[in-house]
């Protein structure tokens, strides 16, 4: 699971990368070997720069915590070097386009079981050919690393629609989510534009770690497992503003309010909003306050006028 953003590098290195040209990738002529990394995406960079500096292919790419090490042999253990992970980063866009980089780090964030060699194969076939192969849709692996971006940009849009924030008693906006992909580092450019002028924390539960805005910056924060929110009634009975509630309800009036009962439609709203968001979304809670119509028209007196616009009698 990353705990980082993209690797950071300097102008001069970005006019260095892209100066230089592009040249085939090494030979792997040495026997393949197991990986272990620390599971940050730099440091899984720093495996593949250590596969062409080996010129030994990976069996296999693993976290440090997954290990599986086999009855005869260990796997090499790769300590992250940020020079080499922005190196290999830079490096990339000689055989392909920002995008289609910027697709590998989402492969990396969706947490799929095979990512690591995922992302090794695909960057290893586009250097082998010299040329981007982001439409080669006859290879598996471009297919896959398509599927699972798209999985991701979904699910980022999402996250972004239905983050519900709560204010806390010192002024702090907070909310839970558990989205099916490591989506945090992707909706902290949103997050950061859109609230920039109050405190927030997005808190994934799944994974124990947030995204804590302190009007200046946005950083990662970690969670140990006994302090971490569990429970939006946890959070809700103990350090909530004391207007939270109406504000819950004031936003439930709103839902109920612009609702068309008569067109409902819960298979299509099923499918736009997956009942797992559901509990941590205000409009899904059940309502404080039973919901009354808005009695704000006149009724028309049998035989008179009837109102247009703004209340005035149409002839």
């Amino acid at each position: 699971m990353s705990r980082s953003f993209l690797p950071r590098r300097s102008a001069s290195e970005a006019v260095a990368a892209a100066a230089t040209r592009r040249r085939a990738a090494p030979e792997l002529v040495n026997p393949p070997l197991d990986y272990a990394y620390d599971g940050s995406f730099e440091g899984l960079l720093s495996v593949l720069f250590q596969v062409y500096d080996r010129k030994a292919a990976p069996n296999s790419i693993q976290p440090l915590g997954a290990v599986q090490g086999g009855l005869f042999a260990q796997p090499v253990e790769v300590d992250t070097d940020e020079a080499a992970a922005a190196r290999v980063w830079d490096g990339l866009l000689r055989y392909m386009d920002k995008d289609a980089r910027t697709r590998l780090f989402h492969v990396f964030l969706s947490e799929d079981a095979n990512r690591e060699l995922l992302v090794f194969r695909y960057a290893d076939t586009a250097m082998r050919a010299g040329r981007d192969i982001a439409e080669n849709y006859s290879d598996d692996n471009v297919r896959r690393v398509q599927r699972l971006a798209q999985q991701m940009y979904r699910e980022k849009h999402r996250m972004e629609a239905f983050v519900r924030f709560e204010k806390t008693s010192d002024g702090l906006f907070h909310a839970t989510i558990e989205p099916d992909f490591d989506v945090l580092p992707l909706i902290a450019p949103h997050f950061t534009k859109r609230y920039a002028d109050q405190r927030w924390l997005i808190f994934d539960r799944r994974r124990s770690y947030g995204l804590y805005y302190d009007l200046h910056r946005t950083d990662i924060v970690q969670f140990d497992a006994d302090t971490a929110p569990q429970r939006r009634a946890a959070v809700s009975a103990t350090v909530l503003d004391e207007r939270e509630p109406l504000f819950q309800v004031l936003w439930q009036a709103y839902f109920d309010h612009v609702n068309i009962p008569e067109r409902k439609n819960m298979k299509l709203h099923r499918r736009h909003m997956p009942l797992r968001y559901w509990k941590y979304l205000s409009e899904k809670q059940p309502r404080a306050r039973p919901f009354q119509p808005i009695n704000n028209k006149r009724p028309v007196q049998p035989g008179g006028p009837a109102l247009g616009a703004g209340g005035q009698a149409q002839g």
